[in-house]
């Protein structure tokens, strides 16, 4: 009897313990720069063609693949991004969230 109870509460309990683990998720906010591949405006228009980039992005970043990329606005990020030192005689910075999984 005390086998079998320990057996169940270890199979009922494990995938609880793992779960957190394999869904482990992050977001980098980072700056869409042009660079003259256009990589920037596939990144901030969520178009199919952003998809390599945010996946080697996270792959760099030492997570398997991008969970989802999408552009946003400055006043979506708090914390350490300057409101108006970034904008210069080119304009703005523009900012891309990339969310990434293990």
């Amino acid at each position: 009897m005390r086998s079998w109870l320990a057996v169940t509460f270890t199979v009922l309990l494990l995938p609880a313990c793992i779960s957190p683990v394999l869904a482990e998720r992050r977001i980098f906010i980072i700056a869409n720069s042009p660079d003259g591949y256009g990589v920037d405006r596939c990144l901030a228009s969520g178009a199919t063609c952003g998809a390599a980039a945010a996946a080697a992005y996270c792959q760099s970043r030492q997570f398997s693949a991008a969970a989802s990329y999408r552009k946003i606005d400055r006043d979506e990020i708090t914390g350490a991004v300057p409101t108006s030192g970034a904008c210069g005689h080119q304009g703005c910075d523009e900012f891309v969230a990339i969310e990434c999984r293990r």
